[in-house]
């Protein structure tokens, strides 16, 4: 039997992520799990400078294994996933992370509507508009955090590459999305409704 997916897509840091908490927070009756595209990345041979990479680019992902693992898990199977290391930017070697069975999958990420393929196995399509001031200061607290970054380093790919892929391979993929949330992580009306939709279906 085949399994509800849903798209959630957004620029970097728009609140996706809430998002998907708050469908499993209010899911909690049913097997739901995530699958990033974040996990996707191609690995990066180390001769390459990163700073000048442009990870927003959807020549970054690995579309065919990212739509292999979504249809897996759409088909009612489990999927072993890579795990993506975004300090050496590579895959972990002989490491996976193990998606069981599920009766939901939440697919998020910044360029999941850009590939055709992929983009037909979502049931919900979900686009998160969020102010790009917002958006920059969460990411600067998530990469300086997290990910051993730089302030400096972090300005400067937003300026250089996270912008601009924004409004050339994300913005425009909009237009795919059955449901747009502004304010994701505040607009509590439209959750709601976005949940009687999942609950409708399921």
């Amino acid at each position: 039997m085949s399994k509800l997916v849903i798209g959630v897509c957004g620029g970097s840091a728009s609140g996706k992520t809430s998002i998907c908490r708050d469908i499993i927070l209010k899911l909690s009756n049913h097997r739901v799990n995530i699958i990033s595209q974040d996990n996707f990345y191609k690995p990066l041979d180390q001769t390459i400078n990163t700073d000048n990479y442009n990870f927003d680019h959807p020549d970054a992902i690995d579309f065919d294994n990212f739509y292999s693992a979504i249809h897996t898990l759409k088909n009612g199977k489990s999927a072993d996933i890579p795990i993506y290391d975004f300090k050496t930017h590579n895959r972990l070697k002989d490491k996976t992370h193990f998606i069981p069975e599920s009766d939901v999958i939440l697919v998020e990420g910044i360029l999941i509507f850009s590939d055709i393929k992929c983009r037909e196995l979502y049931d919900i399509k979900i686009f998160i508009e969020t102010d790009g001031d917002l958006a920059l200061i969460r990411r600067i607290l998530r990469d300086t955090n997290e990910r051993d970054r730089t302030l400096e380093s972090v300005i400067d790919q937003y300026t250089m590459f996270v912008k601009p892929s924004y409004e050339q391979w994300v913005l425009p993929t909009k237009k795919y999305a059955n449901i747009i949330i502004p304010n994701a992580e505040y607009n509590y009306v439209a959750i709601d409704m976005l949940m009687h939709h999942i609950n409708r279906l399921l």
